[in-house]
């Protein structure tokens, strides 16, 4: 195990690193299941050469700086720093291993935010350039960087996705009036932010309500790009997704999985129903499990091996309920609009049995609110010490 090496901060340093955590950024929602990560090359304070992995399969970050500094004239990078939000890889995947790179750059000296938790990687490629002669720090931002990559360390810890639960709400916690209308109540700017976490997530996920009451695409439209369009996921029991659904109008742009329960594929007509499903453009995920809904821990493993490290749970409320007691649920989103919806028939935020007494509620830790347009943002991680009855995924 590599010891964990403490860098010296300085302004100079948060500044560079800032900047490297600016530019990992960019590769949002492109790179999954790798991480994103962002390399920054310094000589006498100047940035002399940068870069962030861009996608999937492309060059990494410190290949892309180390290529800046070439396209900048600068081939000698003697005395330089580099800041990279990661760990550099000492292994060959789709490319080869960034550590060696580094090591024989000419860098003298490099700072990392975190290192990669890896077992390929973790610790050896910080081993690699100690031997080279390299001068090494670690830990830098590195809270920052650790939130940059959720979804990776999430899939690397346990080979199950981040999943991230997002909810629109009045005041009062209704998600719909109680005619069942439920569009608008985000503001302009709360839906564009709800249109970048689409983008920056490998999937986004609903329950079979909310697709027969919203009739969602679940695709990002924004203006601009090209944006990353993720893998959009039904949860559908017995597979009664309509097939003038609008989901199907971005196949294969973006593909669309729909789950169902073994136990629900043997309903009177679900296999004819997955078949038309699937003529139509669907790919159907048949999950393993005991009872008629759908195994929610059990799709979430199969996601993981499907290199699904980020989902965006949409809704609805049965399926939020359903997710928190399963244990999949990593974090939590809730956005309050300002208005007051009232009616006993009208839909909350969860449905399902709820949490029985105070002592068995999930705990938001270190919540995080702040403005968005018109909106307030709830945000923060689940803690389910409290829960005897379930354990996160």
């Amino acid at each position: 195990m590599h010891a964990r090496i403490q860098a010296q901060e300085n302004g100079a340093d948060r500044a560079f690193m800032k900047r490297a955590l600016e530019l990992a950024r960019r590769g949002g929602g492109w790179t999954a299941p790798n991480p994103l990560v962002g390399a920054v090359i310094v000589r006498d304070s100047a940035v002399i050469g940068e870069g962030w992995h861009r996608r999937y399969g492309g060059p990494h970050a410190e290949r892309e700086a180390v290529d800046d500094a070439l396209r900048r004239g600068i081939a000698d990078l003697r005395g330089s720093t580099l800041y990279v939000t990661l760990e550099p890889c000492s292994h060959w995947g789709k490319t080869p291993p960034c550590a060696d790179l580094v090591a024989e750059s000419g860098i003298e000296r490099v700072v990392c935010g975190m290192i990669d938790p890896n077992p390929l990687v973790s610790g050896k490629g910080l081993e690699r350039l100690k031997a080279a002669g390299i001068s090494v720090e670690t830990g830098l931002l590195e809270a920052e960087c650790r939130d940059l990559n959720r979804p990776f360390l999430k899939r690397t810890a346990t080979g199950r996705p981040h999943v991230l639960l997002k909810t629109a709400l009045s005041l009062d916690g209704k998600t719909a009036a109680p005619s069942g209308e439920s569009r608008g109540i985000s503001g302009e700017n709360a839906l564009r932010e709800t249109h970048l976490l689409r983008s920056r997530l490998a999937a986004v996920a609903v329950g079979l309500g909310t697709v027969l009451a919203d009739d969602p695409e679940l695709t990002v439209r924004l203006k601009g790009g090209p944006w990353h369009q993720p893998v959009r996921i039904v949860v559908d029991s017995t597979l009664k997704t309509p097939l003038n659904a609008r989901l199907f109008r971005d196949i294969p742009r973006s593909p669309l999985w729909i789950a169902a329960s073994e136990e629900g594929m043997k309903t009177e007509g679900a296999s004819r129903r997955g078949a038309e499903l699937a003529g139509a453009g669907a790919e159907i995920l048949v999950i393993p499990g005991t009872g008629p809904r759908v195994n929610l821990r059990a799709l979430a493993e199969e996601l993981g091996k499907r290199g699904i490290d980020g989902v965006l749970l949409e809704g609805g409320s049965t399926l939020g309920a359903a997710a928190l007691e399963a244990g999949i649920v990593d974090r939590v989103r809730y956005c309050y609009a300002p208005i007051l919806i009232g009616g006993e028939t009208s839909c909350g935020a969860l449905a399902g049995a709820g949490c029985g007494g105070l002592d068995a509620a999930w705990k938001i830790r270190e919540p995080r609110i702040r403005r968005c347009g018109r909106d307030v943002v709830v945000e923060g991680d689940v803690d389910y010490a409290g829960r005897a009855s379930c354990s996160p995924a």
